[in-house]
């Protein structure tokens, strides 16, 4: 193609790309802000469109192909490409499973585009879309990406359903969102806008349809994730170690001595040294029906695999692993690896009734009266938070653990931290 016709072909499409950027800025005002943040330019893709965050890349072939079949085909795609970034999903794709985030992602996206009701997007398609989103929702409840991207990987879809998805929820081609050296637009930027557009959101969409679609993506979206390993820091206890104090230990003279007087050292090295490490804590599990044997194990084994390093452990350790659905059902002590892979190995989760946190508490108590702790620092409760929590302040730190967000669960007591782990995350190769 020579320069005349390409350049000829660019500002057509550039012109095009300008309209559908106008056509969502014109309907959509709370996306103002998030607009202006994602540039366009041209490129050869060999798809539509593609992005990193900074840029919304267009193939000029395949834009004017697009809008003369569909005209609406341009805008659909941008909003949806507009969306990946509101969402973040482009930042998230190392730590996961390409082909079930590129699906999960597409599926949300569009998901809440169907459910926008625009019809300066809408496509004779959608019917078949809304069909096929319908069945989701049934399985998974409210279509994030996260969510699908769990079911996908529990749920891995055959090869012709896979088809299927690509079918009716691809628009977009995800060759960009691998991390790139220096990123133009960082996930913390993105962050700023779209916590403008979930502000924006309240004056503009007022009983507007899929306003609360959008509200429920960006909100798993924006909340807070928290590195477990640095959660479990909370554990920490000082106490002494054996080991060398290089800090308080001066080997000028240490050395001089033996060198002079032969095996007499002028300094004797310090045998203890104040180090910041586990000793004692509580994994409590809840084992009523709800919680999975197979997600608990994986919770278990990402727990003690972060604290068995020796530089988190103590020698000698003191953790107690407790059972309970609505009564404690077993106490597991710990004190070395051994006893640990032979719980992992043998040991049954016991329970399944229904939950109450408070008898973890007492009897917790009631160890550390009988002289079972010296210095307990802390619990953490893995559970789906349905249960009767207790009213007073333990005196340790509590952290209550949860597989993921629920608005219908209550909230923990002012005195714990609630944290949500991903699945995922809790394997120990990509989530």
């Amino acid at each position: 193609m020579d320069s005349g016709k390409k350049g000829q072909l660019e500002e057509l499409a550039g012109q095009v790309m300008r309209l559908a950027h106008d056509e969502l800025l014109i309907h959509l005002r709370f996306f103002d802000v998030a607009l202006a943040g994602m540039k366009l330019a041209p490129r050869a893709l060999g798809s539509s469109m593609a992005t990193d965050g900074a840029y919304c890349y267009y193939d000029p072939v395949f834009i004017l192909k697009a809008y003369q079949k569909e005209p609406k085909q341009v805008a659909r795609a941008l909003l949806h490409v507009l969306l990946h970034c509101i969402f973040f999903h482009q930042f998230q794709y190392d730590k996961l499973d390409g082909e079930a985030w590129d699906l999960a992602a597409d599926v949300a996206v569009e998901n809440v585009i169907q459910d926008m009701a625009l019809n300066g997007v809408a496509l004779e398609e959608d019917q078949d879309r809304e069909r096929k989103l319908r069945i989701l929702k049934e399985d998974v409840g409210t279509l994030t990406a996260e969510k699908l991207y769990r079911y996908f990987r529990l749920n891995p879809p055959s090869s012709s359903e896979k088809e299927e998805l690509r079918k009716l929820f691809f628009r977009d081609s995800h060759e960009l969102w691998k991390p790139a050296e220096e990123l133009v637009m960082t996930q913390e930027q993105w962050k700023k806008i779209s916590e403008r557009v979930k502000a924006d959101l309240k004056s503009f969409t007022k009983g507007r349809a899929g306003a609360e679609t959008i509200e429920k993506n960006l909100e798993e979206a924006t909340r807070d994730r928290y590195d477990y390993a640095d959660i479990l820091r909370r554990f920490t206890v000082t106490g002494e170690d054996m080991a060398v104090n290089d800090d308080e230990f001066d080997y000028i003279y240490y050395t001089y001595g033996l060198k002079v007087y032969g095996n007499v050292p002028l300094v004797e090295p310090l045998e203890y040294k104040e180090l910041h490490k586990v000793k004692e804590f509580v994994i409590a599990i809840d084992t009523s029906a709800s919680c999975r044997g197979s997600v608990v194990r994986a919770f278990l084994n990402k727990t003690y695999s972060i604290l068995k390093g020796t530089e988190n452990f103590f020698h000698k350790i003191n953790v107690h692993i407790i059972q309970c659905d609505q009564e404690v059902q077993s106490d597991t002590k710990i004190t070395c690896d051994d006893d640990f892979e032979t719980f992992m190995k043998y040991g049954k989760l016991k329970g399944f009734g229904a939950t109450d946190f408070r008898p973890v508490f007492a009897y917790v108590e009631q160890l550390r009266e009988q002289g079972e702790f010296e210095n307990l620092k802390g619990l953490i409760y893995f559970t789906d938070g349905y249960g009767i929590y207790p009213e007073r302040n333990p005196g340790y730190d509590v952290i209550f653990a949860f597989l993921e967000e629920d608005e219908h669960r209550m909230p923990v007591p002012p005195w714990s931290l609630k944290v949500i782990l991903e699945e995922d995350g809790l394997a120990e190769d990509k989530r």
